[in-house]
């Protein structure tokens, strides 16, 4: 009974509560029973929801859990100090103290060992790194965290972005403190979009706390059919191409042949979306069932004709936040700000500290001096140059924010050159204007082909090996053996069609089935929820594969 009642209610690093355990669904079947005697009563249904989203973080993230808590009431308490300052002064005061905790908090469970591995180099000391909570964890609860491992927080970017919108909009009027911290930590931590997004606006979702609950028959089928839908993306499709494809090829690119490489990248290219995308609209559905809306986060990426309109249908809801809280105070397409100025100072120095080469400084400072220079004798070209410097800081900012190592600035900064490149060439492209059902194709085949290759940066660990996966594409594609390895290869390449041929459906086609879904009797909808259920774990022949999100 002991170690029944440890299961449910303690930590386990090996299993953490997750939407494809069976384990999750147990869960929220108790939630659900819990909710039917209170949703009416808006406060109780707000404090029992925010209750159990601290249970399901700490049973996904363990001690961290203190790390959701300090930001839920620092960042309450520093947006009431904005909203009641007396003066514009005071207000940024306040603003620039949560934005400081909240960027602190994010630097270092994220970029830790950078951070420490650069002072040692500089300095030439042996620094260490060493985390307490693990330590605390290891003594209380028995677990057996590597007391030299710091692992961000699950999910600590997607609340921590949401606690700054949160004080950045009160500061600009846009949105009123909350006055409840019971309703702040809600809106924090709703456990359906806790841990990977999508991102939730304060004005968005607030006000959702304050109406009563309701949920319609249509709404309820379309719920459903959203977690129906993720699961069927990640585990389905996405884990499978994963455990019998790409995880093998990108262990060891050298081991396999250029085809094989390429099939695992544009697999990859797939996955990532499945199991990203997927999880949202798990996300999605679940607080649909609890009367909450959630912002869409992902609209057919790859039906994208052109890189601008790729993230404009990707991860929607960090390149709105990107856009709004760093492309527009930049100058956006007009000029640059100080902002701009700031940005460029600290990316400049996170790449010279990264490359541990103090001689790139003066290079830097050179080219900068000369751009100002030009810009200044020039003015006809200042708002193209300026405007491009805000993109390309707005897309490499985008990938230190996944991580810090040089993959991550590589894949940001090629996001943002084919931006910028894209920008130019619309205006003397022959095909732009053109509606031809070929000419769209090749567009989305060539941003689909350009995405794909840099995930390249985005899904290797090293600089060394993503060079080994270019190399043995470009190199040794190993083009006589093809039929043989599509043959061994077969059932995941067959489930690659399958995805990009479902992904690339015409959405009239797509809103039928799920139409279809929703308009079915109760009885059918578990009669095909069970059968959907049971052939999705049919095909899980392994243990079940994290999200990738989950990381970030």
């Amino acid at each position: 009974m002991a170690d029944f009642f440890r299961t449910i209610f303690l930590f386990d690093e090996n299993n953490p509560l997750i939407f494809t355990r069976f384990f999750f669904w147990g869960f929220f079947a108790v939630v659900i029973t819990g909710f039917v005697f209170i949703h009416k009563h808006k406060a109780a249904r707000n404090a029992y929801l925010f209750l159990v989203s601290l249970f399901f973080y700490y049973k996904t993230g363990g001690l961290f859990f203190f790390i959701l808590i300090f930001s839920t009431i620092t960042d309450y308490f520093l947006g009431l100090a904005i909203f009641y300052a007396h003066s514009r002064l005071q207000k940024k005061i306040w603003l620039s103290l949560s934005l400081f905790i909240n960027i602190f908090v994010l630097a270092f469970f994220k970029y830790d060992y950078f951070i420490t591995e650069t002072i040692n180099q500089i300095f030439n000391t042996n620094l260490e790194v060493v985390t307490h909570a693990a330590k605390w964890s290891n003594a209380i609860f028995g677990t057996r965290f590597n007391l030299g491992e710091i692992l961000p927080p699950v999910g600590i970017s997607f609340f921590t972005f949401q606690t700054m919108s949160y004080a950045i909009d009160v500061y600009r009027g846009q949105v009123k403190p909350v006055k409840s911290i019971v309703d702040f930590g809600f809106y924090v931590s709703f456990f359906p979009q806790l841990v990977a997004g999508p991102i939730v606006r304060a004005a968005e979702f607030i006000p959702q706390l304050y109406k009563p609950y309701s949920l319609s028959r249509q709404e309820f089928g379309y719920g459903v059919y959203l977690i129906l839908k993720g699961l069927t993306k990640k585990m389905l499709v996405g884990d499978f191409i994963a455990v019998n494809l790409i995880d093998r090829v990108f262990a060891n690119p050298a081991s396999f042949s250029g085809f094989e490489n390429l099939s695992a990248l544009f697999g990859y290219s797939l996955q990532v979306y499945c199991d990203f995308s997927g999880y949202t609209d798990i996300a999605i559905g679940v607080a649909l069932l609890l009367g909450f809306y959630l912002p869409k986060n992902f609209n057919s990426p790859y039906k994208a004709k052109n890189v601008g309109d790729f993230w404009k249908r990707w991860h929607i809801s960090l390149s709105s936040w990107l856009k709004d809280y760093l492309y527009i105070p930049m100058g956006g397409n007009r000029n640059a700000s100080n902002f701009t100025y700031i940005s460029l100072f600290f990316v400049l120095l996170f790449i010279v500290l990264l490359s541990q080469k103090l001689v790139l400084i003066p290079i830097f400072v050179f080219i900068i001096g000369c751009t100002f220079l030009l810009t200044r004798f020039f003015p006809s070209i200042n708002n193209q140059v300026t405007t491009n410097i805000n993109l390309m800081m707005t897309m490499l900012i985008g990938g230190l924010w996944h991580g810090s190592s040089w993959t991550f600035v590589i894949w940001g900064g090629l996001n943002g050159l084919g931006l910028i490149v894209y920008k130019y060439w619309k205006k003397i492209s022959p095909y732009e204007n053109i509606d031809k059902w070929y000419v769209n194709a090749w567009k989305i085949l060539l941003t689909f082909t350009f995405i794909t290759f840099t995930r390249i940066w985005f899904r290797g660990e090293t600089f060394q090996g993503t060079m080994e996966l270019l190399s043995q594409i470009f190199k040794h594609f190993g083009g006589n053996a093809v039929p043989q390895m599509i043959i061994s290869y077969w059932k995941p390449l067959a489930m690659l069609v399958f995805g990009l041929v479902i992904h690339w459906l015409p959405d009239s086609v797509k809103c039928n089935y799920r139409d279809w879904f929703i308009a079915r009797p109760m009885y059918q909808k578990i009669v095909i929820s069970s059968f959907v259920v049971f052939i999705i774990y049919q095909s899980v022949s392994s243990e079940l594969a994290p999200f990738i999100y989950f990381q970030f």
